[in-house]
């Protein structure tokens, strides 16, 4: 992030990267319920609609940019294809992620 702009929230945590079947497969990680109200709270002043919220984000020092999902009262956390391959994930692995909720101007890439 941009020295100049602190993140709204800093959060890290292991969990276990999961599968959701729609019209394709999609992976994510879910942020556990003990820091859902931590992004609640940064959400008020990043989110830009329909409940997401921008993040900056690393698994297994592989940096990206984009938004948590709302789920079932928490959130999600999706991995794209390029992100699994380049950290080296797959269905099932168990990582540790670091997120930065940004703000709407703190969008920048790593």
């Amino acid at each position: 992030m941009p020295s100049d702009i602190p993140p709204l929230a800093h959060i890290r945590f292991t969990g276990t990267v999961i599968e959701w079947r729609g019209p394709a497969p999609f992976f994510f990680i879910a942020v556990p319920s003990d820091l859902v109200e931590t992004v609640r709270r940064a959400a008020r002043l990043a989110s830009y609609g329909w409940g997401v919220v921008p993040v900056q984000a690393s698994v297994n020092d592989t940096a990206f940019t984009t938004s948590l999902f709302p789920k079932d009262g928490g959130y999600l956390l999706p991995l794209k294809v390029v992100v699994r391959k380049n950290a080296g994930i797959a269905l099932g692995d168990t990582v540790t992620v670091d997120i930065q909720v940004a703000g709407k101007d703190g969008m920048e890439e790593w």
